[in-house]
């Protein structure tokens, strides 16, 4: 099989994992009676973003070769997701939860593991890429692409999908039990982790560097930090942190968000395809993604890093400004439609971008670990300390009631869109990065 098409096939089923539950695990949780706790969900994996990225990084430079590792962490994560759907099972259909305890742990286990895959992924193509012969930057994101696609399928088959008295078939009906509204999604999840476990130890070598008379720092892998001695360097990870905020924002708000909608006493509102099929309006940000990452090469090479991220920045002002002045019905939902098109600009100019720009301004000795760097200040500080705000400021505005998250989901939304203005306008202000 070809070289890029193996690849491909990596980043399809890493991200279809991840695409089974993150942007509709909300109604799941709003039903198992963990509603309240929808942020702390999302902010486990920042928490663990935190260190698991760095540290599996350092494992991958210095002991284990990356895409082993990756299974590794695959076989962990997906074991524990099972863990979850087996709760799930034990609890029955539109139950909560006995055990809400074991379920929140058996979830941080699993995605302490799946969170540095997604950074072992990105060390493993860049390393087979330039191995042979390749160049990152034009070969990396097409291969990067089918990850979305992967998350897209998960994300509509989830969507669709229905388990009710024993039999399986798939609907877009507002009335039927739909994965994205049980733990089956969890199952689709765990099962595709093991699978990835089985296919990373078909994918060709990394070899590992070996290095004689490192220093204990270099052995530990922390000399991935001194890139916070270069200026340049230190800016781009502080804004990345503060971008990373956004990140799990709507992943975690925008499925039951969309889904209250199905409470309004608005009858054309609450029937309207959108309200009751979220997750399926949702994917449409990742149909764009998948066509943005095609074109990040053009716009990194035309533009520069500090544009494209600035591209990001504003991007998600309207992302988020455009969920708050729309809603579900005609022709409202077209607000909703134009906030999914942005997202691809909000997400990918920003995450796949950086994670080029990272590894063309390290040295092959701290790749890994400086990706998992990347990886702690965005979806680990950043997405951990915006998801538990953003939280705070929805329980505030916002409550359960019926089984939809209700309130002032409009004063929400703006918040967020002012301090995506805000992070994007100090951007342009004080980075300056090397023509």
């Amino acid at each position: 099989m070809n070289l890029k098409v193996r690849l491909a096939v990596m980043n399809f089923l890493e991200f279809a994992v991840w695409g089974a539950y993150l942007t509709c695990m909300g109604n799941y949780l709003g039903v198992a009676g963990l509603g309240e706790q929808i942020a702390w969900f999302y902010a486990i994996q920042g928490i663990v973003s935190i260190f698991m990225p760095t540290i599996m990084g350092i494992v991958a430079d210095k002991y284990i070769q990356p895409q082993r590792l990756l299974g590794l962490c695959h076989l962990a994560a997906g074991a524990a997701m099972l863990c979850c759907w087996w709760m799930g099972v034990e609890a029955g259909f539109g139950q909560e939860l006995p055990n809400k305890s074991s379920f929140i742990v058996m979830y941080a286990v699993s995605v302490a593991f799946f969170m540095p895959t997604i950074a072992l992924a990105n060390t493993t193509a860049f390393t087979v890429l330039k191995e042979n012969g390749m160049d990152t930057v034009k070969d990396f994101p097409p291969i990067r692409v089918l990850g979305t696609i992967g998350f897209i399928a998960t994300m509509w088959f989830v969507n669709c999908a229905v388990w009710q008295d024993g039999s399986f078939s798939f609907t877009l009906s507002e009335n039927a039990h739909k994965f994205q509204y049980t733990y089956m999604q969890f199952f689709v999840s765990g099962l595709l982790s093991l699978l990835l476990f089985a296919y990373c130890f078909t994918l060709p070598q990394c070899p590992l560097v070996k290095k004689e008379g490192v220093s204990l720092v270099e052995s530990l892998g922390l000399n991935a930090f001194k890139l916070f001695k270069t200026r340049r360097m230190a800016l781009f990870f502080i804004f990345s942190a503060l971008l990373g905020m956004c990140l799990q924002v709507t992943n975690g708000y925008a499925g039951p968000f969309i889904t209250s909608f199905k409470g309004s006493a608005d009858e054309a509102v609450a029937t309207s395809f959108a309200a009751n099929n979220a997750t399926l309006l949702t994917s449409i940000s990742q149909v764009s993604e998948a066509l943005c990452i095609l074109m990040i090469p053009f716009f990194l090479k035309r533009f520069g890093i500090k544009v494209v991220m600035l591209m990001s920045m504003f991007a998600w002002v309207f992302r988020f400004g455009f969920f708050g002045l729309g809603n579900p019905a005609m022709p409202g939902v077209l607000l909703f439609v134009l906030s999914c098109i942005v997202y691809g600009v909000a997400f990918d100019f920003f995450n796949v971008s950086g994670g080029i720009f990272v590894d063309q301004e390290c040295e092959p000795s701290i790749k890994a670990s400086a990706q998992g760097l990347f990886m702690m200040m965005t979806n680990g500080l950043g997405a951990t300390i915006g998801t538990l705000a953003a939280g705070e400021i929805v329980n505030h505005y916002c409550s359960w009631k019926d089984g939809f998250l209700l309130g002032e989901w409009q004063t929400c939304w703006f918040i967020f869109a002012a301090f995506a203005l805000v992070v994007g306008v100090s951007f342009a202000l004080v980075f300056k990065p090397e023509k």
